[in-house]
C-alpha cells in the first residue's frame, strides 16, 4: 500500500480531528491538505504514518488557533520543535465512540475564547480522542504531566463557562419549551425577541418542518402548544433541545439568545449535526431510557 493510499485511508479521521480542534469544517479540510503536502515532502523515513498524520495534523491546527484567537501575553505558551518523523507511537481507534467523541468537541465551540491554544489541543486530544497524556506531550513538545494540566486547566474553564452563561440560555431554552409544551402563549411571547424567527436546514424540511417563520408573534403561534416529544440536549455545543427516535437524534432545536430572549431556532436535521447532538437529563427522567 502506498502512502497516498494510507493517506486516504486516514483522512477522515484527520478531518474529524482538526474539526473537532478548530471548530471550523472548511479549516479542517485546509489542514488536511497541508498534512498532505507535509506527507509528500517528508516521504522517506516515516515509519507510522498514521501517528505522524496524527501530530502533523494537530500541530498545524496549534499554528492556526495561534494564529486566529486573541491570547494574552502572560498566557502564550511556548511549545518546543520536535522532529514529526519520531513520532511512532500507536494511535487510538479512529472508529470507537465516534459519536461520543465528536459530541464533546462540539463543546468548544463555546468557550474557544477562554482557552490558550494549547489547552484547546490538549482537552480536544484527550477528552474527544482518548488520547494518553504522554502521545499529547509529545505533539505539544510538553511533558505528560504538562499536558495533564493544560487539560485539566481547560476542563476547569468548560464547567465554569457551562455554569455562567451556558447555564443562563439553558434556562431560557428550557422555559421556553416548557411553555411550548403547556401552551402557554403569553410565556413565550415574554420569551421571544421582536424580531424572533425560526429557519430550517435542507434534511429538516424534507422531514415537514417549516422552512422559514418570522416574527415573535409567529413564531410563538407555531410553538404554543407543540414540541411535546422535544427533549433538552446540547446542539452544536449549545443549550437547545431535540426530537429523539429509540435514543437517537431526529432533529435538533439550535437555539440563539441572546441577552435573555430567544432570537433564532433552526431546525436541525443535517447527520453532521445530529452526531454533535447530546441528550441531556431532564427532571424525571430516567437515565439512559429511549426517547420518543
Amino acid at each position: 500500500m502506498t502512502q497516498a493510499d494510507v493517506f486516504e485511508g486516514e483522512r477522515h479521521r484527520i478531518t474529524g480531528l482538526a474539526s473537532r480542534i478548530l471548530d471550523d469544517r472548511h479549516e479542517a479540510e485546509d489542514i488536511v491538505q497541508l498534512a498532505w503536502i507535509r506527507l509528500h515532502e517528508n516521504a522517506a523515513g516515516i515509519e507510522n504514518v498514521p501517528a505522524w498524520l496524527t501530530t502533523v495534523t494537530t500541530r498545524l491546527c496549534l499554528d492556526r488557533l495561534r494564529a486566529r484567537i486573541p491570547v494574552p501575553a502572560e498566557l502564550r505558551e511556548d511549545s518546543a520543535v520536535q522532529d514529526l518523523t519520531a513520532v511512532g507511537r500507536s494511535v487510538p481507534d479512529p472508529e470507537s465512540s465516534a459519536e461520543q467523541r465528536d459530541a464533546v468537541g462540539q463543546a468548544l465551540g463555546v468557550v474557544v475564547d477562554r482557552l490558550t491554544p494549547n489547552e484547546r489541543v490538549a482537552w480536544v486530544l484527550h477528552e474527544t480522542f482518548a488520547f494518553e497524556f504522554d502521545v499529547i506531550g509529545d505533539i505539544l513538545g510538553r511533558t505528560p504531566a504538562a499536558a495533564r494540566k493544560l487539560a485539566s486547566r481547560a476542563r476547569a474553564k468548560l464547567a465554569d463557562a457551562d455554569s455562567g452563561a451556558a447555564g443562563s440560555d439553558r434556562q431560557v431554552v428550557d422555559a421556553f419549551m416548557a411553555a411550548a409544551r403547556g401552551s402557554d402563549l403569553v410565556r413565550l411571547l415574554s420569551l421571544l425577541a421582536p424580531g424572533a424567527s425560526v429557519r430550517a436546514d435542507a434534511a429538516a424540511i424534507a422531514l415537514g418542518t417549516p422552512e422559514r417563520i418570522d416574527g415573535r408573534e409567529a413564531v410563538a403561534d407555531f410553538f404554543d402548544g407543540s414540541a411535546r416529544a422535544a427533549l433538552p440536549a446540547l446542539v452544536r455545543g449549545r443549550p437547545g433541545a431535540a426530537w429523539f427516535h429509540h435514543g437517537q437524534a431526529m432533529v435538533g432545536f439550535d437555539f440563539t439568545v441572546v441577552d435573555g430572549a430567544v432570537e433564532a431556532i433552526v431546525f436541525c436535521a443535517e447527520p453532521e449535526v445530529l452526531a454533535g447532538v447530546v441528550r441531556l437529563q431532564a427532571a424525571g427522567d430516567t437515565p439512559g431510557a429511549a426517547a420518543p
